[in-house]
């Protein structure tokens, strides 16, 4: 077999050796870019996550404490009087609706319960920006709200009550103990039976 003939022979071999080279460049380089996607895609699918806290009636109620607009409050020094606390968000329509609902119970319950209204999404009044304290006041003052309301920009208090939903209210008695846990929109008549039971 002469050179030429060897050269034509060996050709073929050569062009396939490249194909498959390249061909197995291709499939790693989307393998890669597939990998890069799916792994930048948990962090943001955990943080979407709603948080729902651990809570029972009947057992103590996690200590918090928030700077509202009525001055600091912190519940280790509720001093023997039952709490109501709403966990809120600015752009949620039922904390929005709630806010009414609340303001009676204020004006009825204030000198005898403690409520507090605690921001607990990090997303602001317009669906979209991350929440701020301006976003809280706004909220405030468009609903007209009448009881204590704090920005928590940690988002501490929802950690340890949000139950998934907004809003989230939770009765604590006078002992501490949780004495009832709602999520979403509740009613005043049942938010008067829950606090005429813990007085």
């Amino acid at each position: 077999m002469s050179r030429v003939q060897r050269r034509k022979a060996s050709a073929p071999s050569t062009d396939r050796r490249k194909l498959i080279l390249y061909g197995s460049l291709g499939l790693i380089a989307i393998i890669a870019v597939i990998a890069v996607a799916l792994a930048s895609r948990v962090p943001k699918a955990a943080s979407d996550a709603p948080m729902y806290a651990k809570l029972s009636v009947g057992e103590a109620a996690p200590q918090f404490a928030a700077a509202t607009t009525a001055g600091p409050f912190d519940s280790a020094k509720a001093g023997g009087k039952p709490v109501l606390l709403e966990v809120f968000a600015t752009w949620c329509p039922h904390c929005q609706h709630e806010t009414s609902v609340l303001n009676q119970l204020y004006a009825k319950y204030g000198g005898k319960v403690d409520i507090v209204a605690v921001s607990g999404s990090n997303v602001g009044m317009d669906g979209n920006a991350a929440e701020t304290q301006e976003d809280v006041m706004t909220f405030a003052q468009h609903y007209a709200v009448k009881y204590p309301i704090a920005y928590d920009a940690n988002l501490d208090v929802a950690k340890k009550f949000l139950q998934g939903g907004y809003p989230t209210i939770v009765v604590i008695d006078k002992a501490n103990k949780i004495a009832a846990v709602e999520d979403g929109e509740v009613d005043g008549a049942t938010l008067t039976k829950q606090l005429n039971a813990v007085l």
